[in-house]
């Protein structure tokens, strides 16, 4: 099961009590659904428990009588849709009708009046999401979106996420694939949304795995950083004893000052070792600059036969 189809159920097992709620609700469902006028009225989803949340609502609030055609038995993606559809003309207009709409109406747009308060408000866009909305899995990405066949449709959708007290949502509008889709790409922001439609395990769900993302990149630097300055160590320490080799075998080596030699040592026998360290075997013990400055010194008078 998706994470998408996951939040879907989560929202439908949330029914609202109040029956003005129920009514705004469905009010969206109907809108974004499929076809919303005065003679057909088809809802279509791809969502199980949507589908039969659009029956309960329709049957219960105005008791109409719904013709399903499931998808086949097997069938995935596009092919896997349950088609709804109200059977009766009369119920269908009865229905736009008490929206507040007419069939003389240029346009589909959200009628306000049918989102009184700012609890209907939350009804509604819980209902827009069931019917053309969707979420990506955290684990991949930030994205919620709702598609919409109608660009004005749309720009409702947007201006009534604006409007959600409490939240600061910045929703987008883009035009793909012959439909219209507002959409939200800010984790914090699709969070604020989930938990006011109801979805609060979907939330904690985006959450939690920010924070996992966050606790893993954390982890992923601190590590490449460790792995780049042991190469950097080792790297180093390859060249200082290869000057150590070199004047050994050219018979130079005894003739260090005592301080280099010291040091020669040490690097020599604890490869290893950071430069920190090596101070520290030293008796006194030196710092990380006095180490560095005598190995450089080491390399120059090895380097000096070479020119």
């Amino acid at each position: 099961m998706s994470f998408s189809t996951e939040t879907k159920h989560e929202i439908c097992r949330k029914l609202s009590t109040r029956v003005s709620l129920q009514y705004s609700e469905l009010y969206a469902m109907l809108l974004l659904g499929r076809e919303f006028g005065p003679n057909s009225i088809v809802f279509k989803t791809e969502n199980e428990h949507t589908f039969s949340h659009f029956i309960f609502l329709t049957e219960k609030l105005f008791k109409a009588k719904c013709e399903v055609v499931a998808p086949l038995k097997g069938a995935s993606g596009r092919n896997r849709t349950y088609t709804v559809t109200v059977i009766s003309p009369e119920k269908c207009r009865k229905i736009f009708e008490h929206y507040g709409h007419d069939e003389r109406d240029v346009t589909l747009r959200v009628n306000r009046a049918n989102i009184d308060d700012e609890e209907e408000q939350r009804a509604f866009i819980r209902g827009a999401f069931l019917a053309c909305g969707s979420v990506t899995d955290p684990e991949k990405s930030y994205h919620l979106e709702f598609a919409v066949n109608y660009r004005n449709l749309c720009m409702d959708i947007c201006r009534i996420i604006r409007e959600i007290q409490d939240c600061d949502i910045s929703v987008k509008m883009l035009s793909r694939g012959g439909s219209y889709i507002a959409y939200i790409k800010d984790s914090e922001q699709i969070t604020d949304l989930l938990t006011y439609m109801g979805a609060v395990t979907a939330a904690m769900q985006v959450m939690g795995t920010k924070a996992l993302k966050q606790v893993r990149n954390t982890a992923n630097r601190r590590a490449n950083s460790e792995i780049a300055n042991l190469q950097k160590t080792a790297s180093a320490s390859a060249r200082q004893i290869k000057a150590i080799k070199k004047l050994k075998k050219d018979g130079r080596f005894n003739l260090l000052p005592d301080e280099l030699k010291k040091v020669a040592v040490i690097r020599y026998d604890y490869p290893e070792l950071s430069l920190r360290d090596l101070g520290q075997q030293l008796d006194p013990p030196i710092s990380r600059s006095g180490v560095n400055h005598r190995l450089d010194k080491i390399i120059k008078l090895a380097e000096e036969d070479e020119e």
